[in-house]
C-alpha cells in the first residue's frame, strides 16, 4: 500500500470512544481519524504514558489497553493514563508502515529523521506529555520472528532497569536505532519498550496487559539497583541490514543471498563463531552491511564468506531475525547482542 505525503494532524481526546474498546487494529481507522492522544483520569497523577501501534502490524498494544480498560469500565483508573495510538493508517492494512511512509518508531525527538509531518506530530505528543508530567513511559510492540518476551531500555539507570524487570528478567540495552519513542521519553521519565512475541499470541496480550496494570498501581518506580540474579542483561552492539541492491530469500535458491529457512530460531541464542547464516552468490561479499551503535560500518567484524557460506566471525546473540521479507527491507535483518554483567 503506497503512502501519499500530506499534512498529518494530531487528534487529542479526554475520553476513549467506546468502539475503540472492542475494534481490531484494522478497524481502528473507522473510530479514530489518525494518530490520536487520549488522556484518561485516574486517582494518582502524573499519568502513565503508553504508545501503541507505532507499527501498524503489531496490535498487541491496542489489545492490551483494551483488556486493561475493560476491567475499569465502571470504576476509576488507579493512575491517570495517556495513550498514543500511532500509525492508524498502516494498521488498517496490517502493515508495519505504508510504502514511502516514515517509520513511527524512528521519528521521535533526538532521531535523524525529523523533517516529515509525522516527526512534527510526534514531537507535539512529546511536548504535550512533557507539559503534563509523566510517571513512566511504555511502548508496546510485537515481533515478526521467534523471540522471547523482553524489555528494552536506553539507559542503564536503576529506575529504567526496575521498570524493565517488572516485565521479565530478559532486558536489552541499546543506543541505536535513534529516534525511537523510549529514547525520547527517557529525557522525561523511566521509559521501556516491550517486545511481546508474535501478533495474535494470547500470552503476549495477557503479559502486556498485566504489565500496564502493574504500572498503573505503582506509587513510584523503585530507585534501588536490580539484584544481579533477577536480570539477564544484553547490549545491542550492531544493527544488520541486507544491502539494497542484493536480492535475498529464506531457503529458496533463486536469490543473491539465501538465508537458512529457519534462521529466526537463532534469536536469543548465543551463537559460536562459524555459525552459518546462509549462502551468498560469488562476488557479492557478505551481501550485508552492519553498523555499530555509533553508526560506523562493522560488517567484517561480525561476518565473513567461506566457500560461499555466510558465517559469523565472532560469537554473538541475534535478536529480531524474521522471515518477513518486507520487514527486513523496511527495517533490518536483525540486531547482534553481547551479554552484559549487571
Amino acid at each position: 500500500m503506497q503512502y501519499t505525503p500530506a499534512a498529518v494532524t494530531l487528534t487529542e481526546l479526554d475520553h476513549l470512544p467506546d468502539p475503540v474498546l472492542h475494534c481490531t487494529a484494522r478497524e481502528l481507522y473507522r473510530h479514530l481519524p489518525g494518530p490520536t492522544l487520549v488522556h484518561l483520569p485516574g486517582r494518582r497523577e502524573p499519568p502513565l504514558f503508553v504508545s501503541v501501534l507505532l507499527h501498524g502490524n503489531e496490535p498487541v498494544g491496542l489489545q492490551a489497553i483494551q483488556q486493561v480498560l475493560a476491567q475499569y469500565h465502571d470504576q476509576g483508573l488507579p493512575r491517570a493514563l495517556s495513550v498514543f495510538f500511532g500509525n492508524v493508517a498502516a494498521a488498517r492494512h496490517g502493515l508495519r508502515r505504508l510504502d514511502g511512509q516514515p517509520d513511527y518508531n524512528r521519528i521521535w525527538p533526538g532521531g535523524e529523521e525529523d523533517g516529515s509531518p509525522e516527526a512534527a506530530l510526534v514531537r507535539e505528543v512529546f511536548e504535550r506529555m512533557r507539559s503534563r508530567g509523566v510517571f513512566a513511559s511504555v511502548d508496546i510492540h510485537n515481533n515478526t520472528g521467534i523471540n522471547p518476551h523482553y524489555a528494552c531500555v536506553n539507559r542503564l539507570e536503576s529506575p529504567f532497569l526496575q521498570l524493565a524487570t517488572l516485565f521479565g528478567r530478559t532486558v536489552v540495552y541499546f543506543l541505536r536505532p535513534r529516534g525511537v519513542q523510549s529514547m525520547a521519553f527517557a529525557e522525561l521519565c523511566p521509559a521501556v519498550t516491550l517486545e511481546c512475541g508474535r501478533p495474535g499470541e494470547r500470552h503476549g496480550i495477557e503479559h502486556a496487559a498485566e504489565y500496564v496494570e502493574a504500572c498503573l498501581h505503582l506509587s513510584r518506580v523503585p530507585n534501588h539497583p536490580v539484584a544481579p540474579h533477577d536480570i539477564d542483561l544484553f547490549h545491542t552492539v550492531a544493527q544488520v541490514k541486507v544491502r539494497e541492491e542484493v536480492s535475498f530469500s529464506f531457503g529458496e535458491a533463486d536469490a543473491d543471498l539465501v538465508f537458512e529457512p529457519d534462521i529466526d530460531h537463532f534469536n536469543f541464542r548465543e551463537l559460536p563463531a562459524g555459525t552459518v547464516f546462509g549462502r551468498v552468490r560469488e562476488g557479492l561479499g557478505t551481501g550485508l552491511i552492519a553498523f555499530d551503535e555509533a553508526g560506523r560500518p562493522v560488517t567484517e567484524r561480525y561476518f565473513a564468506v567461506e566457500a560461499g557460506l555466510l558465517t559469523l566471525v565472532r560469537p554473538a546473540m541475534p535478536s529480531m531475525l524474521t522471515l518477513d521479507e518486507r520487514v527486513v527491507r523496511q527495517d533490518c535483518l536483525c540486531y547482534l547482542m553481547e551479554r552484559l554483567d549487571p
